[in-house]
């Protein structure tokens, strides 16, 4: 017996998205209150959601929100893609090093977040600081970061710029640079929404569904598939393989993924390989361990 249309159109709907929304706010609102650090001041800072709550794929459950919150004043760079005149001009146009630092930034975030909710519902945490929940407010992983720009095109003047966006920000332990493009990866997401007819994200949302489906009743271990890379798995699936019914989406997604070489497989940001050696990366074989696993459940419904 196969799993019924009716519970995979259940599984592809979307968790409650208020309370990500009030933990947003109530992170911009303690950034601009009267409490903030006085090095926050003049400074130019984004502050967004990002995850599933971002890009409409969280699920009934879900709980932490990731919101960004990221520094503009001051970024970093990657110039390897520009020629040597190119360098040049950038040198003529960012010389020097900043003055305010990642780490200055942290700290004026972490005391005003401390001031504003007080000590006790702030925690440091290695990659994050984290915001305990309150009334309507979900619990919040704050990222401190930078601004990120993968450059591909610079010149003289006004504007005459090309990047990728993406953040930086370096963990408190390990010291360990990390990389991350989450405004591209909603690009992506929005467009991979489009080109399939609206069905990418139920679908997403239908197969992390059916992933904590199998965690419940253990027949898979609570880490083999991240939401994450979960997400970016699906987006590698041909726009073809989504529509018609939940039914034939979520056998001809697989079908189409184990028919791909994984050396292929691309993060949703379309700036990292999805599988790989670190942190950032998942590992094939978990990949392929999840898809038999769906594969079984599949088969094996009762």
């Amino acid at each position: 017996m196969t799993i019924p249309e009716a519970q995979l159109e259940t599984w592809s709907h979307q968790g409650p998205t208020l309370g990500a929304a009030a933990t947003r706010q109530a992170v911009y609102t303690a950034l601009g209150s009267t409490v903030k650090a006085r090095g926050l001041e003049g400074k130019n800072f984004d502050v967004y959601l990002q995850g599933s709550y971002r890009n409409d794929t969280n699920i009934r459950g879900e709980s932490d929100v990731d919101v960004v919150v990221e520094l503009q004043t001051t970024f970093r760079s990657d110039i390897s893609r520009l020629t040597t005149g190119e360098r040049v001009t950038f040198a003529k146009k960012y010389p020097g090093s900043a003055e305010y630092t990642l780490e200055t930034f942290r700290a004026d975030v972490l005391a005003t977040l401390r001031a504003y909710f007080g000590s006790s519902a702030v925690t440091e945490r290695n990659k994050c600081i984290n915001i305990a929940p309150n009334g309507s407010r979900l619990p919040g992983d704050v990222v401190v970061c930078l601004q990120y720009r993968k450059y591909t095109h610079i010149s003289e003047g006004y504007g005459g710029e090309n990047y990728i966006p993406g953040i930086w920000f370096v963990t408190r332990r390990e010291r360990r640079e990390i990389i991350n493009y989450p405004k591209p990866h909603y690009e992506n997401g929005v467009k991979k929404q489009a080109s399939t007819n609206e069905w990418f994200k139920p679908t997403v949302r239908m197969f992390k569904n059916a992933r904590t489906y199998m965690v419940d009743r253990n027949l898979i271990d609570k880490d083999l598939a991240p939401s994450y890379f979960l997400q970016c798995l699906v987006h590698n699936a041909p726009d073809k393989s989504f529509g018609q019914s939940y039914q034939a989406t979520f056998i001809n997604v697989l079908t189409a993924l184990a028919k791909m070489d994984t050396q292929t497989f691309i993060c949703e940001n379309g700036q990292v390989l999805l599988f790989g050696d670190t942190p950032e990366q998942w590992k094939v074989s978990d990949a392929i361990n999840f898809m038999g696993a769906l594969v079984k459940l599949w088969e094996e419904w009762k």
